[in-house]
This record gives structure tokens, sequence and C-alpha cells, in this order.
């Protein structure tokens, strides 16, 4: 199956097919340099998959976690780009999840003032999430996300086989990013996580997921206005991480932070999902330290967040809330 994202210029396919990590000779214009980043969680074959495939192959592996999005870290990858003589006409690879695909891509959206990106997610919250979109960061002085850019890759590349190495609780921290989806924008998807296996339905939930993504991103590529509705539950939630990691995984926190931005109605309708998923419902953290992380969100206004309240599944809208409405909702968690 081929997604597209219309992007004018800066249009890509989402290939996701079974095998396709094997096909990436074909899939991917790799007769250059190429710059592998992956982590220490990743098999090592799917790297190699990449590496056999390429006219010049440099590999950068990073320790597993969210801790791995940092400077040092840039500056490896910059690094081993400058001393391979990379140049424009070359390209870096993403193979993992998300912590890979986002430092991946920043540095190549500021190596040179830009080289291609290709983006080969293998868990499932950077499958069905933030492997498409363009948002590309690190995270500085414990915030996430906080220096960063958009830069689009030229392809995405799924391969639902690369899950099956997955623990289960890896793939319950990504189906919180699909069921945040679920929430705000399709309300079937939310009933089947309510009613169906959604281990057997993976599939069916990683093609939704994506539609409601690319729908949004092609209105809205930079975040000016309806693209903030992908941020339901991680104003609070990316606090929460910023606090908990990695003690707390990014969906999990996420999860949290939808419970604290909803209607009573989809609150207890959530809770029941996350008790399908084992995904916790509360959690110990020091509210003021959160809330520091909070109030230093890229997102923040002066005195509040534009944030985004479910009130029925499938259906969102915004509302401005300060910030102590948020330590407010968060106090409930």
């Amino acid at each position: 199956m081929i997604l597209k994202v219309n992007l004018g210029e800066r249009s890509y396919d989402i290939v996701i097919e079974r095998g396709a990590l094997k096909n990436a000779a074909s899939l991917l214009d790799l007769d250059r340099r190429v710059l592998i980043v992956t982590d220490t969680g990743v098999p090592a074959e799917y790297s190699a998959a990449v590496s056999s495939a390429s006219k010049r192959a440099y590999t950068f592996v990073m320790e597993q976690g969210e801790a791995s999005k940092n400077f040092d870290n840039l500056t490896g990858i910059l690094s081993l780009m400058t001393d391979g003589g990379f140049g424009r006409g070359d390209c870096v690879v993403a193979v993992g999840g998300g912590v890979c695909g986002d430092i991946a891509g920043f540095a190549s959206a500021i190596y040179m003032r830009g080289v291609d990106f290709y983006n080969i997610p293998t868990t499932v919250l950077s499958q069905v999430d933030s492997s498409v979109g363009g948002k590309t960061a690190i995270d500085f002085r414990g915030i996430k996300n906080s220096v960063g850019a958009f830069k689009q890759p030229k392809k995405v590349v799924i391969d639902p086989d690369t899950l099956k190495t997955l623990p289960k609780r890896q793939i319950n921290n990504g189906l919180c990013e699909a069921l945040k989806m679920a929430a705000t924008s399709d309300r079937e998807l939310f009933e089947l996580f309510e009613t169906s296996d959604v281990y057997e339905n993976i599939d069916i939930i990683t093609e939704k997921s994506l539609k409601v993504k690319i729908n949004v991103v092609e209105q809205d590529e930079k975040e000016t206005g309806l693209r903030r509705v992908l941020n339901f539950g991680h104003t609070l939630g990316h606090g929460i991480e910023s606090v908990c990691s990695p003690a707390l995984y990014h969906g999990e926190c996420v999860a949290l932070g939808m419970l604290a931005m909803c209607s009573d109605e989809v609150r207890q309708r959530l809770i029941k999902i996350y008790g399908r998923l084992g995904v916790p419902q509360k959690a110990d953290f020091d509210k003021d330290a959160v809330m520091y992380a909070v109030k230093r969100d890229k997102k923040k206004t002066m005195d509040g967040v534009n944030a985004v309240i479910v009130d029925t599944p499938g259906e969102f809208r915004f509302s401005y809330t300060s910030f102590d409405e948020l330590e407010e909702r968060l106090g409930a968690l």
C-alpha cells in the first residue's frame, strides 16, 4: 500500500509493505553516501539491510531512549557526515523509533542547509505518527523537542514485520498515539479500540491513523492552526515525560495528558481502554516540576496554551487554557 502526502514540491510517499525493509535498494535512492541513524534497541539486521543496499554507508548507533535526543549525539552525527565527506547530494536514513527519526531528521535539516532524509520507522509509535509530518528535534535543558526544524522526508517506508521484535509495552505505548488520532478525529477507530482486539487489527489502526495525520498535515504543514489538534494530550504529556522519563514512555505520558483534557464521558471510556492496554491511569510526579516544563513548551503563549479538548470521541475543539487551569487539571492525575 502507498499513501501520498501532498505538499507540493515536498510531497512524498508512505510505503506500507511487509518485508519492505529487504527491498530498501529499490524503494530508496541509496546510490550515494548514506548515513544510517539507529539505536541499541533496534535489531542490527535492520540497519544492515539498508547498509548493504547503499553505495557507501556509515552507521551512527545511539543508546536507546529519549535521553539520546541531545546535542552530543547530534554533534556525533554531524561529525560522522563531515568526516565522511558528505555533500548536499547525499542522504540520512533513520532506522528505528521516534528518537532516531527526530534526531536524524534534524541532522538532515541542518547539515549543509539540508540533505535528503528517509525514515524507516520500526516501532508502533513511529509508524502510526512520528515518522510522518516533518517534525524533527532534540531535547534541550530538560524540555522535550525544544530545538528542531520542519524537515519532510523524501519517503517513509513502513515494514510491519519489524514490530515482531517489540515487547508488548512498547506496542501499547505506540497505540496511545493512534488512540489520540481516534479520540480527536475518527469515532470508528475509537470504537475499534473499545470493542476489538487491537493487536489483530494493528494494520488497520496504522492505516487509519496515518490517514488522519496526512489530512491534517496537508492542510497545515507548519502548525499554524489545524495541526495543533495532533497535540491532544501532549501539552501536559510532554511535561510529565520531562519529569517521569524513562520510567514512563512517551505514549504513556500522552495518555495521561489526554485524561486531563477531555469530558468526563470520554475520560471514563479512555480509562477502560487503558485498562485493556495496560496503560497507567495515574502517575506519581512533582507537579511543580511538570508545570515548569509545561510553561516552557514551544506551544505556550504568555499565560497559557491553546489546548485541544475532546468532549465526544471523533470530535475536538480548541480552547485557550490558562496555566492555572492546566495545573488544576494536572492535579487530577
